[in-house]
């Protein structure tokens, strides 16, 4: 199953609506790499709000994608984890370290824009927003 990586300006969002194998949670994190990359995008927003679980390989996974693309240039949000999930994560010691979160899609496109506009990318940002 391949997840659509959309275009938001200069911010990137993915949403992940279905539980992964680990080898589509591989070609994800390869996807999302890959269109950074090809559109330079400033910001990436992944989208969580349907998962009622997850593992500790996607936790690493993400994670990692994470700090890769910060690598690339972008700014990086995982949104709408769920309660459970984040205890889950911390029991099995799989904290998502370095990566910011917000409880919701909304909270994570604006924390994005305002975390581009910081950086100095404000023309970016400012095309992000219509």
């Amino acid at each position: 199953m391949k997840i659509p990586v959309l275009r938001l300006g200069a911010i990137l969002l993915t949403s992940i609506q279905v539980d992964l194998t680990d080898t589509e949670v591989m070609q994800f994190q390869a996807d999302v790499l890959s269109v950074i990359a090809e559109t330079e995008g400033r910001g990436l927003a992944i989208d969580i709000t349907a998962l009622e679980v997850v593992d500790s390989f996607m936790a690493r996974t993400i994670n990692d994608t994470a700090s890769m693309a910060r690598l690339l240039g972008a700014e990086v949000v995982v949104c709408g984890m769920r309660p459970a999930v984040a205890l889950t994560l911390v029991e099995m010691g799989r904290e998502l370290i370095g990566v910011e979160t917000t409880f919701n899609l909304d909270d994570g496109l604006a924390r994005l824009q305002r975390k581009i506009a910081q950086r100095g990318d404000n023309a970016l940002a400012a095309s992000g927003s219509s």
